[in-house]
């Protein structure tokens, strides 16, 4: 599949199958995810592989859905702060803007794998810091819940702008 392809089939699962990811597709996707660009390169990230029933238990009670709890597993997105790069001439902090990218090499990877994906910002940080038990360097920024999708990308028809409602040619 080419790149718009995949895209295309990509979108926010929220209902997923009770079967587990293979350590393989997980691996790869984690790769695809290591290989994502970042300001001045300074990967300012940790991702948490969360796979454990006691530790998964207490994400879902930081983000508390049903369609969240039936993901086999969870990828959790975390900052670390003392590590982005911030901009000279306005100390803007480009931390975020690295965890989006990761995140998304993420979700796009998982696709390709025939696996489903979410982004997930919604949830209460402090809950998910306890059951990570993160330093405070950590600042967990994003949750994907991992695993088969229970639906297909034709139930989710992508709404977007046209182009000329987004690009401006100058």
């Amino acid at each position: 599949m080419n790149f718009k392809e995949l895209c295309t089939k990509r979108f926010s699962v929220r209902s997923y199958l009770p079967t587990q990811v293979p350590d393989s597709a997980v691996e790869y996707i984690l790769e695809c995810a290591r290989l994502a660009p970042s300001a001045v390169n300074k990967q300012p990230w940790v991702v948490y592989v969360c796979r454990d029933e006691g530790v998964c238990r207490q994400l879902q009670e930081a983000y508390n859905r049903s369609w969240f709890q039936q993901a086999p597993m969870y990828l959790v997105v975390c900052h670390q702060t003392d590590a982005s790069w911030v901009r000279p001439c306005d100390q803007k902090n480009h931390g975020n803007i690295d965890i989006a990218i990761l995140s998304e090499h993420i979700c796009l990877a998982a696709a390709e794998q025939g696996l489903g994906s979410c982004w997930v910002c919604n949830f209460d940080p402090d809950g998910v810091r306890a059951a990570l038990n993160l330093e405070a360097n950590l600042e967990p920024a994003v949750i994907i819940p991992l695993g088969y999708s229970n639906e297909t990308e034709t139930e989710h028809p992508k709404v977007r702008k046209p182009l000329n409602e987004i690009c401006v040619i100058k």
